[in-house]
């Protein structure tokens, strides 16, 4: 079996909100790498919510663990596309929060049904979102001015 160096790279996002006024100020969410984008914070505007973000992070990070997976089964010659889409399911009262993830890979290539299972399988075994979410770890605040 394939041994794959694990590197590591800064992490962390900052959240800024300016102004008083009537909510329509949008929040600029940066990455300590320097990534940025702006939070859609209105029902029917375009762009990423809160949630959808929630969202993007376990799509991406169980995308890209199935890439490794697949190098680790030697099934990444085979393989010509890797998609996850992820929904949920909200609470409609509070405290809000999403009480299930819907998770959809579709594996473009030629792959059995088995194999096609085993690399998801061997993804959210590897992704560090799907764990985090699976084990609800502690979250610690501070406050200061």
């Amino acid at each position: 079996m394939v041994e794959l160096a694990v590197r590591t790279r800064e992490t962390g996002a900052v959240a800024t909100l300016q102004g008083q006024g009537q909510g329509q100020e949008k929040p600029l969410i940066r990455s300590l790498t320097g990534g940025e984008l702006t939070l859609e914070n209105t029902v029917s505007g375009a762009g990423f919510n809160a949630i959808d973000l929630l969202y993007a992070s376990l799509s991406a990070c169980l995308v890209m663990s199935a890439r490794i997976a697949a190098r680790k089964l030697g099934l990444i010659e085979r393989i010509s596309s890797y998609e996850v889409k992820v929904s949920g399911e909200k609470t409609e009262h509070e405290p809000y929060r999403i009480t299930r993830f819907n998770v959809q890979f579709l594996i473009a290539g030629e792959l059995s049904d088995d194999e096609r299972h085993e690399l998801a399988e061997a993804a959210e075994a590897m992704c560090t979102v799907s764990n985090t979410l699976k084990a609800n770890a502690d979250v610690a605040f501070t406050v200061s001015a």
